[in-house]
């Protein structure tokens, strides 16, 4: 009896939770999407989505890789080490060729319920001042659309 009641509430409680836990008047997998018009549109520079330090990694990796086949014993290990600063340094700096900045554009939208909405995103030519257009998703997700 006990254990059939205790099933029953815990089944209650995993309910709730996952009720107050679900957007309201939005399912899971579902894009929100909101009209408006372009107020105003702003050029910026957006950060590089490559991510820092990766190019260190993968060349201290591989100049470890090739330390290794060079000589034998205390000479080897000695190889490694320096193959590991020296591809380091190189991946570094082979990375900083390809981490620029990427050119963006901040828009303001007036969203048809009067609210401003801004949005940074990628440049995209064919938007422009006065425009109506769809806002999809939300958050970082928000992108500006042409109508």
């Amino acid at each position: 009896m006990f254990r059939k009641t205790a099933s029953y509430l815990s089944a209650l409680v995993l309910a709730v939770v996952l009720a107050a836990c679900a957007a309201p008047g939005q399912q899971a997998g579902e894009v929100q999407i909101r009209t408006g018009v372009i107020e105003q549109i702003t050029m910026v520079q957006l950060p590089s989505n490559h991510h820092s330090g990766v190019g260190a990694v993968v060349g201290g990796l591989a100049g470890v890789g090739i330390g290794s086949l060079i000589g034998a014993g205390t000479g080897r290990d000695v190889a490694m080490v320096a193959g590991a600063i020296g591809g380091a340094f190189a991946g570094n700096e082979i990375q900083k060729k390809y981490d620029q900045p990427v050119p963006g554009q901040q828009i303001i939208v007036r969203a048809s319920n009067g609210v401003l909405v801004s949005i940074t995103q990628p440049v995209n030519p064919n938007l422009f001042q006065g425009q109506r257009v769809y806002i999809e998703g939300y958050g970082d997700g928000a992108r500006v659309v042409s109508r």
